[in-house]
């Protein structure tokens, strides 16, 4: 979690946000607001609603039809914005991730994920909202370290809501971590990305036929175990090109590959440009 911030307003007010690479939640503690996306109608949230936003732009506001200020701009010095009053109030949290995952992590993550006070998965996260909610009230030594472990919790339970969802156990990454089987075979994929492994390993790992495997993998996580791999590798292999001084050569060895032809073939293929375009001068 790298930043959290509180939102106090009253009347007719609305900020906007640009898109960024994080994921964000955004939690009402008291009374409403509107959450507005590009191409989506305007979510109402109440007290105890919570929502996820990916790398999307969003505006939150007293009413949909107010024109939005820069939100930035009310978050320059610190990490509370006041406007007019405390009839709402609402918290957030942003979390940013290396460079090396953050287009292959954000693309596997919702935009917007909308978890209402009422839904079965709200329980524990009105549990958190309501421990945050009386530290930032008591303004006691330590509320600070308290309200930055709760805001992480939050956006966990958060996560597993929309992982537990019907149409993420489907498909998503998120809901193939919560599966005791694919979740082991993402985390020896994740911890190394130069292994080269195949289907029958994976399957091993998984305690699964190599029919079963595959089939389930791809039913979950959107494409064929091999195709995952490779995609994880040529994330990690752009980012480390991008902020680093290592070679092509050096890259393509550490993400798995023998050959420099075969890396910048893939690396071409996915992403439309070579390494070399990628690399630091």
């Amino acid at each position: 979690m790298s930043r959290r911030t509180r939102l106090e307003a009253a009347g007719r007010w609305a900020l906007t946000f640009p898109a960024l690479d994080r994921l964000k939640f955004v939690a009402l503690l008291r009374g409403t607001g509107w959450i507005m996306l590009p191409a989506r109608a305007p979510q109402l949230m109440s007290t105890g609603d919570v929502c996820l936003l990916g790398r999307t732009a969003y505006a939150i506001a007293s009413d949909p039809e107010v024109p939005p200020l820069d939100g930035q701009t009310f978050y320059g010095i610190g990490d509370v914005a006041r406007l007019g009053g405390d009839e709402t109030v609402a918290i957030g949290g942003t979390v940013t991730f290396d460079p090396g995952n953050v287009d292959f992590l954000l693309d596997m993550l919702p935009d917007f994920l909308f978890v209402p006070r009422s839904s079965p998965a709200s329980g524990a996260m009105a549990t958190i909202l309501g421990l945050m909610n009386d530290e930032i009230e008591r303004d006691i030594i330590g509320s600070e370290i308290v309200n930055a472990r709760l805001a992480d919790v939050l956006l966990v339970e958060a996560i597993r809501a929309y992982a537990g969802s019907i149409d993420a156990v489907e498909i998503g990454w998120l809901g193939a971590l919560t599966d005791p089987r694919l979740g082991r075979v993402l985390r020896l994929i994740h911890g190394d990305v130069a292994q080269p492994w195949t289907v029958a390993q994976l399957a091993s790992v998984a305690g699964m036929s190599r029919a079963a495997f595959s089939a389930e993998f791809t039913r979950r996580v959107g494409q064929p175990p091999l195709a995952y791999v490779r995609a994880w590798r040529l994330t990690i292999a752009r980012a480390a090109l991008t902020r680093s001084d290592e070679t092509v050569a050096s890259v393509s060895r550490k993400v798995g590959y023998t050959s420099q032809s075969a890396f910048g073939h893939a690396f071409r293929s996915a992403f439309g440009s070579p390494p070399k375009a990628h690399a630091r001068s």
